[in-house]
């Protein structure tokens, strides 16, 4: 079994999504296993309600997520660690230089090969929470193509 480490921030809004998307779309077809942490995270803190919401249109349910921070065991568990901006990346290479090979911008897996970041909806409407979690959900199916023709490749 694999794991896909996503990261953002405070590990309440956009990497919780990140993770329990990637955990949908994948079901059980694929051996991979999902986690999120924050750069800044506080331990224990349930996924903004925003969050839950915008999740919850989609029949997937985040009410038990708990933030964490990001750990070096965290760190050197993980096979692919995707972050949400490239501050995340910097951050995450600035402690932990040697796993630059597995860190990845979320949109830096598309065709475009245009790295972009997703922006924070922290504090914002249900909307803007929407609008990210669409946003989350298109740069996930790029990034299951490229595990599906690595694995091809493997």
């Amino acid at each position: 079994m694999k794991t896909v480490l996503f990261v953002c921030t405070g590990n309440t809004c956009r990497s919780p999504m990140a993770e329990a998307l990637f955990r949908h779309r994948i079901g059980d077809e694929m051996q991979w296993e999902a986690c999120s942490a924050g750069t800044f995270a506080g331990a224990g803190f349930p996924a903004s309600s925003n969050a839950v919401e915008a999740m919850r249109e989609l029949g997937i349910n985040i009410d038990g997520h708990r933030s964490q921070p990001i750990t070096a065991e965290l760190v050197q568990q993980a096979d692919l660690i995707v972050t949400m901006t490239a501050g995340h990346r910097f951050e995450l290479l600035q402690n932990f230089p040697k796993v630059g090979n597995r860190v990845f911008l979320i949109k830096s897996f598309g065709t475009s090969k245009v790295p972009a970041d997703i922006p924070d909806p922290f504090g914002g409407s249900l909307n803007i929470y929407k609008k990210t979690r669409d946003e989350i959900d298109q740069a996930l199916s790029d990034l299951i193509l490229f595990i599906h023709d690595a694995a091809g490749k493997g």
